[in-house]
């Protein structure tokens, strides 16, 4: 089976064909960068229009890169949410009218699981598939969150961000110190050079009870040290050594909510798994060694997408929508695009969460 999928859940517009056997026959992402870059961050309207612009020629592109032809699909699969909501309907009906011209199966794919899927489609290193079940670090600009991967479609939440997810305090204390958009990139390569020992920088929840993540107080931490600094411009060094002090206080509270979670996840599955670690933020480098670190120190294998399958693209989308199709089958045309999808829906309210939960 090879199925087409197409993501359009924010600043992407993204597809690519990917084939049951894991092989990724082509993976087109054209970047909105350039166009949000002067307001510091995501605008919805103009996603929303550029994805409109640019999709058919992004799908046109995917086809050609994979020398197939729509006759050749076994399925259309988009993300139909969660995601700025302008953007998510461009994808999920251009999805349905190639579904419907071509007489196709169409699967909307739930953008959170599709990232979740993600270290299936890549694989170990031993070239499988990563085996259900697996503890599963999701950790975004929207969201940060850890769950039981028990099976495609069955997430069991067990921590999530109480205010900020760790991908928008990276973006916005990158703002804060001029880095400009996207700002985890940035401070990840301005960490490289930095003392990352000379900012007392906070560490919310750690050593808490529970797997729930908080990063507002060290984004507001981070404003308050650079206000303290002597006037003027600030320096290379001072910003380097700030984006390090932030970057090892992040992993810090990461490797402690991971810990604890290690703890349930063998509590429910004594036997088996993982840790994964997916989203945006998992392309940091740093933030992976040290959780290969963790993951070792208790016992488990490790197990990333590559970077370039960890930030939004299509090709998570059409491996989602392929596993979809084998577990359930299609989606209805009538499906209506959400732009909220939680992946444990049954998974209590988390105070102070509100819709990041």
């Amino acid at each position: 089976m090879i199925v087409l999928g197409i993501e359009t859940s924010c600043d992407e517009t993204a597809a690519a064909v990917v084939a049951a056997d894991r092989r990724i026959l082509s993976n087109i992402v054209l970047s909105q960068l350039e166009a949000h870059e002067p307001y510091g961050g995501v605008v919805p309207e103009i996603a929303a229009r550029a994805h409109v612009e640019a999709v058919d020629g992004v799908v046109a592109q995917a086809m050609s890169e994979a020398g197939i032809t729509f006759s050749d699909l076994g399925g259309v699969a988009a993300t139909g949410g969660p995601g700025l909501i302008g953007g998510v309907m461009v994808g999920v009906m251009t999805a349905k009218a190639i579904a419907l011209a071509e007489a196709k199966p169409f699967v909307a794919v739930n953008h959170l699981e599709a990232h979740a899927l993600t270290a299936r489609l890549s694989g170990t290193a031993s070239g499988e598939a990563v085996a259900f079940p697996y503890l599963l670090l999701l950790v975004s600009g929207g969201h940060c969150q850890l769950l039981i991967v028990e099976g495609v479609g069955s997430y069991r939440r067990i921590g999530t961000t109480v205010d900020d997810a760790l991908g928008e305090a990276f973006d916005k204390s990158a703002k804060l110190m001029g880095l400009g958009y996207p700002g985890g990139p940035q401070v990840e390569a301005r960490a490289r050079d930095g003392d990352d020992g000379r900012f007392p920088l906070p560490r919310p929840m750690r050593g808490r009870d529970g797997c729930d993540f908080s990063f507002s107080g060290l984004k507001t931490k981070v404003r308050q040290t650079l206000e303290a600094l002597p006037p003027g411009p600030f320096s290379d060094r001072d910003i380097a050594d700030l984006c390090a002090s932030f970057q090892r206080a992040a992993a810090e509270v990461l490797e402690d909510r991971c810990a604890n979670a290690i703890e349930a996840f063998r509590a429910h599955c004594p036997e088996a798994g993982a840790l994964v670690v997916a989203g945006g933020v998992a392309a940091n480098a740093y933030l992976r060694d040290r959780l290969t670190a963790l993951a070792a120190a208790h016992g488990l294998p490790f197990h990333a997408p590559p970077a370039y399958l960890c930030t939004d693209n299509g090709a998570m989308v059409a491996w989602a929508g392929l596993e979809q199709l084998r577990r359930r089958g299609a989606d209805k045309l009538e499906f209506k695009p959400r732009p909220r999808w939680p992946l444990d829906p049954n998974a209590p309210p988390a105070a102070f969460a509100g819709v990041k939960a």
